[in-house]
């Protein structure tokens, strides 16, 4: 069996329901993944919006012991999470998911992607989505992806957040 994500919130490819966006109730969709090495230690998952100036990271998961193959919705947002996971702080520079928010009118794709690691990272080395890769690079066993669109279509009164993605 191959490594895979998935979340019963939506389909791949198709549209993030707004529950999990910042138009709704923000918050994260329940997660399941299976298929990884056997020798995976522990999962990182990351959740990115690739725009054209970028990436902008929306939430950042570290450390998920290898026995854990799920996050359910409204995950925590606390630094440690209660099954071994660390949160690293999103590019809004907060700790937990940050859902989807672009400008009215773009669609953006956000991609749900796990990682079955070989080797848990020391607490405190990845701060952010941009220290989550570097961390990561040398012990990747498997890698999972799912994708998502969303586009605003109405106009937030007295949005909270400054820059939309």
């Amino acid at each position: 069996m191959a490594f895979n994500i998935s979340t019963t919130a939506f389909e791949n490819g198709a549209r993030i329901p707004v529950a999990h966006t910042c138009d709704g109730e923000n918050i994260s969709p329940p997660l399941r993944w299976e298929g990884e090495s056997k020798d995976t230690v522990t999962f990182a998952l990351i959740v990115e919006d690739t725009i054209s100036a970028g990436t902008f990271s929306h939430w950042v998961v570290y450390n998920i012991p290898s026995d854990v193959h799920h996050l359910e919705k409204i995950v925590n947002a606390q630094k440690n999470l209660d099954n071994g996971g660390i949160h690293a702080r999103n590019d809004f520079g907060k700790s937990g998911y940050a859902g989807p928010c672009p400008p009215k009118g773009e669609e953006h794709l956000y991609y749900f992607r796990i990682y079955a690691l070989r080797k848990k990272l020391p607490p405190e080395s990845v701060s952010d989505g941009k220290t989550f890769h570097q961390a990561i690079k040398d012990l990747v066993l498997d890698k999972a992806e799912y994708m998502g669109r969303y586009a605003r279509t109405k106009k937030l009164r007295g949005s909270k957040s400054a820059k939309a993605v």
